[in-house]
């Protein structure tokens, strides 16, 4: 919001859960004002009750890029979804399809022994790919079991083949990084409770009472919605919930770390850094205008 005061930019979100309508708090979706003031895309297209996939979301993208620099403009992708960056840069993998038997087999044992067990399965085959998972997040486990038994190689494997076309021209990356990691764990706990106070509850109540949702679709599973889907459930007490996505949003900011950690040309500030937007606002006039 700020480089959009000072270059002519438009945002284009790169965030997995805010590209659904009904859940503005829990994904710090921007405000009514905030999109009035800067472009924003890809917000608010699905419906919860949809699934929105890599694939949708880099040729949703591809879409706005052009449009956007053909209005002679600066594309800004900003964002939290790694897959969704990543794949936008260099394109999706033509990864192997889908095995029904082996699906169902895998399906059947996690039926039986829980997903954390099946997590801890893909830890022994590809401790890598088991790194960047919860260890509840039943889709991505069963995906890359499936990859890695049925071709017996890492699920990295399959991404640095590429395939697909990715950006034509290299995006300037910039990432503002926690000044600690305790400073992090700390600010992680009181957004979410500030996200509570603000009536992250009553919105998961509006979306638990329409009736047609449920706790396996992805917008679900997104943190904090499925532990206080939980909640609402009956299946955890408040506080429990309340704890449990704090923890939850805590691995997945420090699987986010770890993803940094391997991206090539990254320009990384730190968020205390209060130079840090001049640095990026001259690097990118520095470089011309090209997608950030």
């Amino acid at each position: 919001m700020a480089l959009a005061e000072e270059l002519p930019v438009e945002i284009i979100s790169a965030d997995s859960a805010q590209v659904y309508r009904q859940m503005d708090i829990g994904t710090a979706k921007p405000s009514a004002s905030e999109q009035a003031a800067v472009a924003h895309h890809l917000i608010n297209i699905c419906d919860p009750s949809d699934a929105f996939s890599t694939a949708a979301f880099v040729d949703a993208a591809r879409t706005c890029i052009a449009d956007i620099r053909a209005r002679g403009r600066l594309p800004l992708v900003v964002g939290g979804t790694n897959l969704y960056l990543r794949s936008l840069e260099y394109g999706i993998s033509d990864l192997p399809s889908a095995d029904t038997a082996l699906r169902e087999e895998i399906s059947a044992q996690a039926a039986e022994f829980g997903w954390p067990a099946m997590h801890a399965r893909l830890q022994a085959l590809d401790a890598d790919r088991a790194a960047q998972l919860h260890p509840n997040d039943s889709q991505r486990i069963q995906r890359a079991l499936e990859i890695v038994i049925s071709t017996g190689e890492p699920v990295a494997a399959w991404y640095a083949r590429g395939g697909g076309q990715g950006l034509t021209e290299p995006p300037l990356k910039f990432a503002v990084m926690p000044v600690s990691r305790e400073a992090m764990r700390e600010q992680i706990a009181l957004r979410f409770r500030q996200m509570m106070d603000a009536g992250l509850l009553d919105e998961v109540r509006v979306l638990h009472q329409r009736g047609d949702l449920h706790r396996e679709l992805p917008s679900i599973r997104s943190v904090g919605y499925r532990q206080l889907w939980a909640y609402l459930e009956g299946e955890l007490d408040l506080d429990t919930a309340i704890t449990r996505a704090i923890t939850a949003t805590r691995q997945f900011a420090k699987r986010q770390l770890t993803w940094l950690n391997t991206e090539r040309d990254l320009t990384r500030l730190k968020n205390d850094d209060p130079t840090r937007l001049k640095a990026v606002r001259n690097f990118i006039l520095q470089q011309g205008l090209q997608d950030v």
